[in-house]
This record gives structure tokens, C-alpha cells and sequence, in this order.
């Protein structure tokens, strides 16, 4: 049986939180948003809401990659990191109060890593925030040099070059440029950074088990900073012989990722994935700078060696190799108060850590009448809170299933996520759902999800509540037709934002079949129940089909068909639990009610 791995920590939930508060105890520059827990934000102090007078630049993503990315917060650097739980892309409502605190009039670039639910949720914001009159440009960063070119709608990884593009970014803000030309800036240095990384293990968790995927004289090629698998799996061999594959295939003719050529000058950044020594970083190092040199005619004008975007305690590194040109260099050594970029920190603390969150331009608040009315359920509300008890407690049971999936082909937390959101459901439920209203009710739902769940299953729940409340709003009966509609309307939103179609491995592998079967169901004139139990069961066989699927959305897509056949999709399978849940209490309500 494999054993927990040991951590410096209290509680596994309170591990980013208390990070927190560690760094911006460390370095006098640096303050966070008074938000714990929902809001995790680094951010300048020196920076007030509202009247900073240069660009902002703002990255994130999920914890776990530290000092990425509120280490790099500072003066020529980043203005505000915003920062999720471990591994978990952070929510809309963190990305907004990033936003919000630190954006002056003109305007904020937020830097994104390429994975789905970082480029969902910082999507979703920069759209609130420029309908919220903000300025806002976005950059993608796919520096992930290990995979083949195709890899589904998903694309490339974003790796360790983020933090050099971070760099060239918050240099050119720092200059006084105009929004349009940093981003510009940004999107130029991310087309000339290409990464690779090495794991000789693979990261554990807090509160998890030690993983056995590796042996112990076994290391793993072009893995991700999440512990997805890699490309290869090969035996330890010298750092040197390892450093040797990885230039190779960061400078690859064939997939030409990086416009790097003989006789071309580079910038080079070797960094720690977490648990590997700065003596054996300095070894790959030296190797690299040579191998360059003698074997492809390229001399590196800058050298960065430490941890800059780990993967919690992995052993390991990556390599980052950028094409040099005078404004890249320009901007990488431009001075800069960022306290884990390789510079020295200075300056006393003048104002104090913790700082308010940002309030939104409105806020929604219920009457002391609607809550009150919410409370006095009618027949149909009675059914609605039963039904949406019963989906939530049929996540609940599955649990350990869905992060045994999600271990064999995501990063292992696909239970943990979706069982945050289902207590959470079922707490708010009792207190502030309107059960009377199913538009609304649905739409708190959505408010649920987004505020505890996170990631990119959060905010595609969070889509597909949006989705459903805008088709039922303004029926007083809603029925099995319009819930019918409703399903269709969350399906089409998903796909649009999302990407994702039916066959791609997804969570709607199980949601298009049911809404298939339910509407011709309903139009050969079925009973509703009926017609919703047999949809069900059309979901979880889709559900089930996905061993069959390759993966093209996800982090599932960068991983092999032979170890995707080993599971189900997790997403997938809990999307049929909880519909599945749903209509057999629907079923059994009806069979109640019946004298």
C-alpha cells in the first residue's frame, strides 16, 4: 500500500493561503487581497486601486509551481499574481479582484499558460473586466516543446518560458508602453521560448499518496508540471546524456518550435521542478551552455539557473531556450524589485500585508422577502431541492472513483473537485437557493460552482448553469420540455467555449446522448419520468464509451490511448452520476406522491 507523502504543511486546504502569507511576510514590497479563501492574490504594494499609471501585468494559475507566480511580483516584473488551489486553475471572481486592485487607465495584459481552465477562467474575466469599462489584453504561452504538434484543440503546454516572457512584459510596462505594444511585446517573446522538462519522480500532492508510476532507476521525458505522464519513460542515465535529448528536441528541425538556427544567440534558463538540489541545476547547466555551443553553433547571451515554476516536490528540471534578439535583452535585464527573479531584494515594509478586496461595481443581494419566500416551498420546489440533493450526494458517493480515474489520465483531483462543489451545493442550498424559481435556483447553482470549485470543471459548470438559467428565465411553470432546452442550451455553451464535441473524451460524451434521447424521448410523447430515467441511462453508457475515445481537449490529450483505455473519463463519469441521481429521484418522487 502506498504511503502519504510527508510535508511541511498544517492543513492540506490551508497549504496556498498560508504560502501567502509566508511571502508577503518575506519581502516588504509585496501584499495580498483580504479574501482567503475564495481570493488568492499577490499583488505590488506600492501600487493603489484604481491609479496605477502604467500597464498591469497580471499571471496566475494553479498553486504548486512556486516561487510561480507570486514570487515574480514587483517592480519590472508582474504587477499581481493571481493564484488557485494546487494544480487548479484559479476562479473568475480571483481574476477579477486582481484586476480590479491594481489596473489604472491604462489598462492590464494578463499572461496565461496554455491549459484549458487557465485560458477559460481568464477568458471569462477579461471579458467581465473590459464590460466593467477595463482595458485588457490577454497572451497565451505554449512553450511545450516535448509533444507532437498535434495534440487536439488543446495545443501546446505552458511551461517555464511563461516566466522569461513574464519578464519581458513587466519590463516593457515598466517603460511607460501603451498596452498594445506590451502585449505585443509579450506575444513576441512567447513565439521564441521553447521548453522541455526531465522528472526523475513524480510530485506528490498534499494529503495524497506517493505516486509508483516511476521506478526507482527510472526517469520520465517531457512530462508536465501538473504530473501528467510524459512522452517517454527511459532509464536514469548521466544529466548529461539527459541534457543532450532535451536541446535535441527543443531544437528539432522537424516540428521547427522554436526559429532558432545555427549561429543564432539564445538566452537559456534552467530551472528546478521542486525537489532537485541547485548543485545538480548547475551540472545541467554547464552541460547545456557547452552542448549549445559545439554541437549547434549557438552562444547563450544570458544564463538563469534555479526553481522558477516547480511542481511542488518533484525531482527533476526543464530546460527553456529563448531566442535572443537586443529588446529581449533589453527587457531581461532591465532592473526589477520581483523577489525570486535573479536579483536581490531591498527596501522596508511602509504598508502592511493584507490589503481589502476590491468591491465589484455591484452587487446582487437578496431581499430579506425572496429568502423568505425561497423558505415556503411550493410542490415543484420540494421536487427541485430533493432532485439537486440527490445529484449532489450522488457525486459525493463516487469520489474515490473519480480520482482513481483522473490519476490514471489527469492530475488525480476530478473527486476532490467535483466533491468540493456537491458540499458546497448542498450547504448553500438550505441557505440562499430560491427553490421556487428553478432559473434562479440554477443560476445560484452556477454561483456555487464558481466559488469553491475552480478549475476547469468549475467553470465549465459555471457555463453550463449560465447557459440553462438564460433558457428557463422567464417561465413561471417550467417543464420537462423547457428543462429539455435548458440541457441543449448548457451543451451548445459548453462546446462554444470550451471546444469540445462529442467523441473528443469529455463530460459531454455523456451529456449529448442524454439530451438526445430525452427530447425524442419527450416528442414521441413518453412520459417525462420515463423519458428522463431512460436519458440517463444513455448518459452513463456514453459515459462509459469514453475508454474507447482518444482524448482532444484536456490535459487527457497529452497523454497515450493505450493508458486512456485504462479509465473512463472522470469528467465524464460524474457528469452521468449526477444526472443519472437526478432522474431516478425524480422517478422516485413521482412514485410517492401516488396514493
Amino acid at each position: 500500500m502506498a504511503a502519504r507523502g510527508k510535508k511541511l504543511i498544517n492543513d492540506p486546504n490551508d497549504v496556498v493561503t498560508q504560502f501567502i502569507e509566508g511571502l508577503a511576510e518575506t519581502y516588504p514590497g509585496l501584499q495580498y487581497l483580504d479574501g482567503f479563501p475564495e481570493v488568492k492574490v499577490v499583488l505590488r504594494s506600492d501600487v493603489a486601486v484604481g491609479t496605477y499609471d502604467k500597464v498591469a501585468v497580471i499571471c496566475g494559475g494553479g498553486s504548486g509551481h512556486e516561487p510561480a507566480h507570486g514570487g515574480f511580483v514587483g517592480q519590472g516584473m508582474l504587477t499581481a499574481a493571481v493564484s488557485g488551489d494546487v494544480f487548479t486553475s484559479p476562479p473568475v471572481n480571483s481574476i477579477l479582484a486582481a484586476i480590479r486592485a491594481v489596473t489604472g487607465p491604462k489598462g492590464c495584459l494578463l499572461v496565461v499558460t496554455n491549459y484549458t481552465g487557465d485560458r477559460l477562467n481568464f477568458g471569462l474575466a477579461a471579458e467581465e473586466a473590459k464590460s466593467e469599462g477595463y482595458k485588457v489584453e490577454m497572451v497565451i504561452v505554449g512553450d511545450d516543446c516535448a509533444l507532437p504538434p498535434t495534440q487536439g484543440i488543446a495545443g501546446r503546454r505552458g511551461l517555464a518560458g511563461t516566466i522569461l516572457v513574464n519578464k519581458v512584459a513587466g519590463a516593457a510596462a515598466d517603460a511607460c508602453l501603451p498596452l498594445e505594444e506590451v502585449a505585443e511585446q509579450a506575444r513576441h517573446a512567447a513565439k521564441l521560448v521553447g521548453t522541455v522538462g526531465v522528472a526523475l519522480s513524480v510530485c506528490t500532492l498534499p494529503g495524497q499518496e506517493i505516486s509508483e508510476r516511476l521506478g526507482p532507476e527510472q526517469i520520465e521525458l517531457g512530462l508536465g508540471i501538473h504530473g501528467e505522464p510524459g512522452i517517454a519513460v527511459t532509464e536514469h542515465q548521466r544529466v548529461d546524456v539527459v541534457v543532450t535529448h532535451v536541446l535535441k528536441q527543443i531544437l528539432s528541425l522537424e516540428t521547427r518550435y522554436v526559429p532558432i538556427t545555427r549561429g543564432d544567440r539564445v538566452i537559456l534558463l534552467t530551472n528546478g521542478l521542486g525537489a532537485t538540489p541547485i548543485m545538480e541545476l548547475m551540472i545541467a547547466t554547464r552541460k547545456a551552455v557547452r552542448e549549445l555551443q559545439l554541437e549547434y553553433g549557438i552562444t547563450t547571451d544570458r544564463v538563469y539557473t534555479g526553481s522558477f515554476m516547480t511542481s511542488l516536490d518533484m525531482q527533476g528540471f526543464s530546460i527553456s531556450i529563448m531566442k535572443s534578439d537586443t529588446i529581449i535583452l533589453q527587457w531581461l535585464d532591465a532592473s526589477t524589485k520581483a523577489p525570486c527573479w535573479p536579483a536581490g531584494t531591498d527596501g522596508d515594509r511602509q504598508k502592511p500585508a493584507k490589503v481589502a478586496v476590491p468591491a465589484p461595481p455591484s452587487c446582487a443581494i437578496k431581499s430579506d422577502k425572496m429568502l423568505q419566500q425561497s423558505r415556503e416551498l411550493t410542490k415543484e420546489g420540494c421536487i427541485l431541492e430533493a432532485s439537486i440533493e440527490a445529484g449532489a450526494k450522488g457525486i459525493i458517493r463516487i469520489k474515490d472513483s473519480l480520482n482513481e480515474w483522473d490519476s490514471k489520465v489527469g492530475d488525480g483531483d476530478c473527486g476532490t473537485t467535483m466533491h468540493r462543489g456537491a458540499i458546497a451545493i448542498l450547504d448553500d442550498m438550505k441557505k440562499c437557493y430560491p427553490m421556487n424559481d428553478a432559473a434562479e435556483t440554477v443560476n445560484e447553482i452556477g454561483a456555487t460552482v464558481r466559488r469553491v470549485m475552480g478549475g476547469t470543471t468549475g467553470i465549465l459548470y459555471d457555463i453550463l448553469c449560465k447557459a440553462a438559467y438564460a433558457s428557463l428565465k422567464g417561465i413561471k411553470t417550467v417543464e420537462a420540455k423547457h428543462w429539455a432546452n435548458a440541457l441543449q442550451a448548457s451543451i451548445c455553451a459548453i462546446s462554444k467555449y470550451g471546444g469540445a464535441r462529442v467523441g473528443y473524451r469529455t463530460m459531454l460524451d455523456a451529456l449529448i446522448p442524454a439530451s438526445e434521447i430525452l427530447r425524442e424521448r419527450l416528442e414521441a410523447g413518453d412520459d417525462p419520468l420515463d423519458a428522463f430515467v431512460v436519458s440517463s441511462e444513455a448518459a452513463m453508457t456514453g459515459a462509459e464509451s469514453t475508454r474507447h475515445m482518444q482524448a482532444q481537449a484536456g490535459r487527457s490529450s497529452y497523454i497515450a490511448a493505450d493508458k486512456l483505455a485504462s479509465a473512463p473519463d472522470p469528467g465524464a463519469m460524474a457528469a452521468a452520476a449526477w444526472y443519472r441521481a437526478v432522474a431516478l429521484s425524480l422517478k422516485s418522487a413521482s412514485c410517492h406522491s401516488k396514493p
